[in-house]
């Protein structure tokens, strides 16, 4: 990135799935002399009290946010989307959000997204289904029951050693071309009642332009291109629906011409700019490699309600 950074606002912990605990995050933070760090873990608010409180100590302010995972199922789109927000200080000794959000976040990962995939199976492809091939409905707690930690593989090995399907049965159920296929995350109007609710958190598209990456990239590999970014936008900047006040600009997976047309995209769109590493280990994905101004900082943190101009 050819500009000068204080702050690096996009960045995972152990909480999630980084390779620093969040006090390691923000002691490294501190090394590379950033004034602040975002630590925005997937799903989870788990890691912000540890960097918080590491963040005193460090000399760096830690900027509170949470990267939410967004499904979409539409005819020209079927995957996940990435939304920032950003948590004013004052939200996190609030037992309702936390609460709330932890509800709602958890609805996209782990069990819920268990429960919410048995569910799109049994209505394509159950004995009362569109489609039947199964004898008798899937279950979570047959999948549940072979790991911790379900996967697609689970969801095969119930098929076939449960319910007798073939290989390619199974595929036609759990591809990700599949009629019954949902993406992890969830619904963008699951995550509504919750802004309506904190209206003072800051809202950013997470690595917008990312899934159009020249050559070979993880981001081409998972994102959409960014045509259909831009056929959904629309979703984005309903404020009955997701609400957005932001962009993120500044980003490893963004070529120049990218960085230009997303910044064109805020000045279109009236939104602020943001920028992160994204980082989630210390050597393919590292910290302090992209970021904001001290000005584009003291725009966010002015957004949250928060003082501006601080280091610490």
């Amino acid at each position: 990135m050819d500009r000068t950074f204080i702050a690096d606002l996009h960045n995972h912990t152990t909480a999630s799935d980084g390779e620093y605990t969040p006090a390691e995050l923000v002691n490294q933070a501190a090394a590379l002399g950033l004034r602040a760090v975002g630590v925005t873990d997937h799903d989870t608010l788990n890691g912000l009290d540890e960097a918080l409180a590491a963040s005193a100590a460090a000399g760096i302010r830690v900027v509170p946010g949470v990267e939410v995972s967004l499904r979409f199922k539409r005819p020209y789109f079927t995957g996940t989307l990435h939304y920032l927000l950003y948590i004013p200080y004052h939200l996190l000794h609030d037992v309702a959000f936390r609460g709330m959000a932890e509800a709602i976040f958890s609805q996209g990962r782990g069990g819920g997204l268990v429960r919410a995939r048995v569910a799109a199976i049994n209505a394509e492809f159950g004995p009362n289904g569109a489609t039947p091939l199964l004898q008798r409905d899937l279950t979570a707690e047959e999948i549940e029951a072979l790991a911790d930690n379900v996967t697609r593989r689970h969801f095969a090995l119930a098929l076939s050693g449960n319910h007798g399907l073939s290989k390619e049965q199974v595929n036609l159920l759990i591809g990700n071309d599949s009629r019954a296929y949902i993406p992890s995350g969830i619904d963008p109007a699951t995550l509504t009642p919750l802004l309506k609710a904190y209206p003072q958190l800051v809202r950013v598209f997470a690595h917008p332009a990312a899934g159009s990456y020249p050559g070979e990239s993880l981001y081409n590999e998972v994102l959409p291109p960014i045509e259909v970014v831009d056929t959904l936008m629309p979703e984005f900047l309903d404020e009955d629906l997701l609400g957005l006040d932001g962009l993120e600009v500044q980003y490893p997976g963004h070529v120049q011409e990218h960085r230009d047309l997303m910044a064109a995209w805020a000045e279109k769109y009236d939104l602020i700019q943001t920028g992160g590493s994204d980082c989630h280990d210390r050597v393919n994905r590292p910290l302090g490699v992209a970021g904001v101004t001290q000005a584009e900082l003291d725009v966010l943190l002015a957004l949250m309600g928060e003082t501006v101009a601080l280091g610490i």
